[in-house]
């Protein structure tokens, strides 16, 4: 055989043991089979270039209380619950690597953002509904058998200390210390690290490797629009904090059914899945658990005074302030960027297409499972008020007015925040539409009209919180007279030099 016909066989025999090498990697059920989060496309989405961002520290001397601890920058106190291998001992483990786990605690909040690697989760052992369906075929079904129920080793971590092997993640001690169980119900972050079992290194046996940053999120009032808006920040935040070079994706680990809110947490991440939308157990390259929404400036504002006002985040930059902050600004840029819309910093207002006043409705609909489809009046004569507002609006001589009928209950979420982008007034009942303004430009004008029964801050907390102008018109009732609502709107005009 001479050395020409040698060389053509040694190289069909390596392009041979090379295809037999790649279908056996390709079918094998071990970790080095990756996989992407079931029903969707397998790429990231990139962070956009947010005008009002400021870089996210973990910054120990971030003062207590202040702006910044309160807003996103307060979990500045690590704590390993099981710390990453090196990169030196990771080579002679055989699976390549070990689990780890870790909290970022903020003594302001009282609350941890957490995270860790090579995590299993198993769902057959997360009892809820299997969740995102039709919301009309589920009607009636109770709240109890939405939100999770984790069993024991709902979800187990590898690790290479044989002596812990089969034990729980974290005591009791711990969870306490680290993730209070504060005023909420049933807290499920706290409830799902609880059932984390310790595993060996050869018993993290997945179906499929998610090898993307996850972010794990369980919701409560998921169709109200401002508790949604709590749960997003808090996505937002736990992403920030633990430095992710991308947008997670994201897993719902609650069993609720679909809502047209949705839209936005898949605008805002990469992908969204049920975890019960899983056939079979998976394992996480990297998982992060987001606080509860409840546990958010946002909420705690309603309770706790929280003396905060927005600011340029340029003059931060320049002098950072605890009394100030910029952080719902870059935030609401965060939301208008997820669903395309430019994000420049300031508007120039054309006279010939005119200022625009949106007009925030409240309307039935049906919301989830066990709503009635009747929405709670705040406001008995709003036909009338917006009526007036209309007249008024389009015999307006000083300049043009055009008047928007926020029907938001029937708008895709990207009508509704292109509706806030562009409006120069926002004007509305005390109601969760009126959460949208977190995505108002940093000149918008807000008019909250407040009914005697519905005297909470959640919106003049908003405004301040972003540095926006803001009025109120107090009821005596759920009764507005609509001269009184016009008589504000001139004036709000007449500082718009309108």
């Amino acid at each position: 055989m001479n050395s020409k016909t040698l060389k053509i066989l040694l190289f069909l025999l390596t392009l041979h043991s090379l295809s037999l090498y790649l279908y056996f990697f390709s079918h094998s059920p071990s970790e080095h089979r990756h996989s992407s989060l079931p029903n969707h496309h397998p790429s990231v989405k990139p962070w956009p270039i947010l005008p009002s961002y400021l870089p996210w520290t973990q910054n120990p001397n971030i003062p207590f209380r202040s702006c910044e601890a309160y807003f996103g920058n307060g979990f500045t106190q690590r704590v390993d619950a099981i710390k990453p291998i090196s990169d030196i001992h990771r080579k002679f483990l055989p699976s390549g690597g070990g689990g780890w786990f870790r909290c970022f605690y903020g003594e302001t909040l009282r609350s941890s953002i957490c995270e860790g690697g090579r995590i299993r989760m198993i769902p057959e052992r997360i009892f809820m509904s299997r969740g995102g369906e039709k919301l009309e075929n589920v009607i009636g079904r109770g709240e109890d058998e939405e939100l999770p129920s984790f069993g024991d080793g709902a979800f187990e971590i590898e690790v290479g200390n044989r002596s812990r092997i089969g034990e729980k993640l974290v005591d009791r001690k711990f969870l306490d210390k680290y993730v209070e169980e504060g005023a909420v119900q049933r807290h499920t972050m706290r409830e799902l690290i609880e059932s984390i079992r310790l595993v060996g290194e050869n018993e993290l046996n997945c179906s499929e490797w998610i090898d993307e940053p996850t972010l794990f999120v369980t919701r409560f009032e998921y169709a109200n629009l401002f508790h949604t808006v709590t749960d997003w920040y808090s996505a937002y935040v736990a992403s920030r904090v633990t430095g992710l070079p991308n947008r997670p994706h994201l897993v719902f680990l609650d069993g609720h059914c679909e809502t047209q809110l949705e839209e936005t947490w898949k605008a805002l991440f990469s992908s969204l899945t049920y975890a019960k939308n899983f056939n079979n157990s998976v394992c996480f390259r990297h998982a992060i658990m987001a606080p509860l929404g409840y546990e958010t400036a946002l909420f705690k504002g309603l309770t706790e005074n929280i003396n905060c006002h927005g600011a340029p985040s340029r003059d931060l930059w320049r002098k950072p302030n605890n009394k100030k902050t910029a952080r719902l600004s870059e935030f609401g840029e965060m939301i208008r960027a997820a669903f395309g819309f430019p994000v420049e910093k300031h508007r120039t207002r054309d006279p010939l297409s005119g200022l625009n006043i949106l007009v925030v409705r409240r309307e039935d609909y049906l919301a989830h499972p066990r709503h009635g489809g009747k929405v709670q009046t705040r406001l008995s004569n709003e036909e009338e008020v917006f009526e007036s507002i209309k007249k008024w609006g389009s015999n307006h001589s000083e300049c043009k007015l055009n008047v928007v009928n926020g029907l938001f209950a029937h708008m895709h979420m990207r009508e509704q925040i292109r509706a806030i982008q562009d409006a120069d007034v926002i004007v509305g009942a005390h109601g969760a539409g009126l959460t949208h303004i977190v995505s108002a430009m940093p000149k918008t004008v807000i008019l909250e009209i407040i009914s005697s029964e519905y005297r909470r801050p959640h919106f003049a907390l908003i405004a301040t919180w972003k540095g926006l102008e803001y009025h109120a018109i107090h009821l005596e009732g759920s009764y507005a007279d609509p001269r009184l609502v016009v008589d504000k709107l001139s004036g709000i005009l007449r500082s718009l030099e309108c």
